[in-house]
């Protein structure tokens, strides 16, 4: 299929919980088609029929999941593989997702609760908290190497080289910080420059920096997702295609106000420090407010890690625990 040949984008919608009330993927038309991530899988704790979504969604667009020849993965996230099984099962897409992906899954579930228990212990959380925390990281892992089966993976992407996708030519550009493995693929439709953006470059929020939860990654977490804003800001972009969230074309002011909210959050948390809190599990009550502590907890350690990293912070261990204070 030749790029100059008019391509629509069909969006297809999944309900979801959280703000904004859906994730989105994407299918691009023509004679190859080309999906772009995956939707959310089935909870036996709801009454959404989610493969049902996927169906209909695709076939308002004249398709069938055994009619996808290309899926294409931006990151390993629940509300981003969910129906992957079902659109492989129905046919033989050729299956895309990034290459960091195929050492994280080749991890233990093990050695990852050993990592995420030494890290949430020196956080500071402890007891009931403190299991969730471990129990959340090897759950996480092993729901979404069932839902992307490394051997089901026909290429590993990686960053920087292009892909020929369906006879679209994707580049792949490395988006840590939300999750550290996240690529965003740049592709030119129509005489546009369009971004298919997973959970980058939203319009309505910046996504979390969960980046690699509480396992080691989490102290390098805000380094990558400036450096992640960096690349996105060096793209030409006309046009986004959003996991949440519409399409739209504020690609450079999301940009900016995403580096904007990664600022404001490093200086609300150096405010706490100066208040008195010393722990990363104090810091992260702090900044969740009425939103549950478990998913602020990753950004708020990876904060005060960055602080400290760049010596607007100090770090000391007590009793087992890293202790924060601010300099100055």
């Amino acid at each position: 299929m030749s790029e100059s040949r008019t391509t629509a984008v069909h969006r297809v919608e999944f309900d979801v919980d959280w703000p904004p009330g859906h994730v989105a993927c994407y299918l691009l038309d023509g004679p190859e088609p080309v999906l772009v991530d995956a939707g959310m899988p089935e909870d036996p704790e709801d009454d959404h029929d989610r493969e049902r979504t996927l169906r209909e969604g695709l076939a308002a667009a004249g398709v069938e999941p055994a009619d996808v020849a290309h899926l294409v993965v931006t990151h390993p996230h629940v509300d981003h593989l969910g129906q992957v099984p079902t659109v492989i099962a129905a046919g033989d897409p050729t299956v895309y997702a990034p290459a960091g992906i195929r050492e994280r899954f080749a991890g233990g579930a093990e050695a990852l609760a050993d990592r995420v228990e030494r890290n949430a212990r020196a956080a500071g959380i402890e007891g009931g908290a403190l299991e969730e925390a471990v129990g959340m990281a090897v759950r996480s892992l092993e729901r979404d190497r069932e839902l992307l089966p490394p051997p089901a993976v026909d290429r590993w992407v990686v960053p920087g080289e292009p892909l020929d996708v369906g006879g679209h030519t994707f580049e792949p550009t490395h988006t840590p910080g939300h999750q550290a493995d996240h690529l965003v693929y740049r592709t030119d439709l129509d005489g546009e420059s369009v971004l298919l953006a997973g959970d980058a470059a939203m319009e309505p929020f910046r996504a979390v920096a969960i980046h690699d939860g509480l396992d080691d990654g989490v102290f390098e977490a805000f380094d990558a997702y400036y450096a992640a804003l960096d690349r996105l800001a060096a793209l030409d972009v006309d046009r986004v295609h959003p996991g949440h969230g519409a399409v739209h074309r504020r690609f450079a002011e999301v940009v900016a106000r995403d580096r904007r909210s990664l600022d404001r959050r490093l200086d609300g948390v150096e405010r706490a420090l100066d208040e008195g809190v010393r722990t990363v599990a104090g810091v992260a009550d702090r900044v969740a407010g009425d939103r549950p502590v478990r998913y602020l907890l990753p950004e708020a350690y990876a904060a005060v890690a960055h602080l400290a990293s760049v010596g607007r912070a100090t770090a000391t261990v007590e009793d087992g625990v890293r202790q924060y204070e601010p300099v100055g």
